[in-house]
């Protein structure tokens, strides 16, 4: 699919940003005063940032707020949903701490897990695709929930946390794309099947449906040679997961601490322009472009 450079900073941003309020919420770190003001700030300056970058990718951003309606059958509408509350959650949670220097410790609690929730419902706006057999499979919400604990602890300054979570995190996504690369061939869908023709014998694409482009072309067919990949996916474990956790187990220094966060940001980017850039809609049998 087209990785669109919006969404990339959405899933990438949002992520980071509700993962750090969740080790806020649970009371990992426990500031005061302008202390926790900085820490909601920039908290809140991603988990916000980053819905806000989504809505680019809109064709009418003035409509998103329609989509809240639609939580009783959409993703999306429940991404929207659980953003809100959990926002709101711990927002107050927040001004206990920053205003009044106590910690309400259920507020948080809830704030944490529906921050949690934010990430889970992103991730399943993709897992439950079946027109897209890479990302319908348990280890696409697993990966977005652990990149959110991983990073949220590495921003949080959770050393031991985030280097056993950043470790996994990159085990469990070599399996992901191990296990994905398959995933479309297993699914058993063909050009016999995306076409409607498979009663009458092998099908082949002799020319496209039509002679220009179209939003089908445009938004779901996207290729990316596989030595651009196998490069790609090295920088992403390089940059997301290693580097990170070499600097993490290094003597402390705030500048390490600084390139860890840099350098997990980047890969993580790296990672997210991979997930869509390799996630082939069935859609491209149809055109010839599988």
């Amino acid at each position: 699919m087209h990785p669109a450079n919006s969404v990339i900073l959405f899933n990438t941003f949002s992520g980071l940003g509700f993962g750090l309020l969740f080790w806020l919420g649970m009371g990992v770190i426990v500031p005061t005063g302008t202390s926790a003001f900085i820490w909601f700030a920039i908290a809140y300056l991603f988990a916000v940032g980053g819905l806000i970058a989504s809505t680019f990718h809109l064709g009418h951003p003035e409509r998103a707020i329609k989509a809240f309606s639609q939580w009783k059958t959409s993703w999306l509408s429940r991404e929207g949903v659980c953003a809100v509350f959990a926002l709101i959650v711990m927002a107050i949670y927040g001004a206990g701490l920053v205003f009044a220097g106590a910690r309400l410790g259920i507020t948080g609690f809830i704030g944490a897990i529906a921050s949690l929730g934010v990430v889970f419902t992103t991730s399943m706006i993709y897992t439950q695709m079946k027109t897209v057999p890479r990302w319908r499979h348990w280890t696409t919400p697993a990966m977005y929930l652990m990149l959110s604990l991983g990073g949220g602890a590495l921003l949080a300054g959770q050393i031991k946390i985030a280097a056993v979570l950043l470790i996994a995190g990159g085990i469990l996504q070599m399996f992901a794309w191990g296990s994905g690369d398959t995933r479309f061939k297993a699914s058993g869908t063909t050009m016999e099947s995306a076409t409607g023709l498979g009663h009458i014998g092998t099908v082949r694409a002799f020319e496209p449906p039509h002679t220009g482009t179209n939003y089908l072309m445009r938004e779901f067919i996207h290729q990316v040679g596989r030595k651009h990949v196998e490069k790609l996916r090295i920088i992403t474990i390089g940059l997301a997961f290693l580097l990170p956790v070499v600097l993490l187990i290094l003597p402390f220094s705030h500048v390490f601490a600084a390139l860890a966060v840099v350098s997990h940001i980047a890969g993580v980017l790296t990672l997210r322009w991979l997930f869509f850039a390799q996630a082939e809609h069935v859609v491209g049998l149809y055109y010839g472009k599988r």
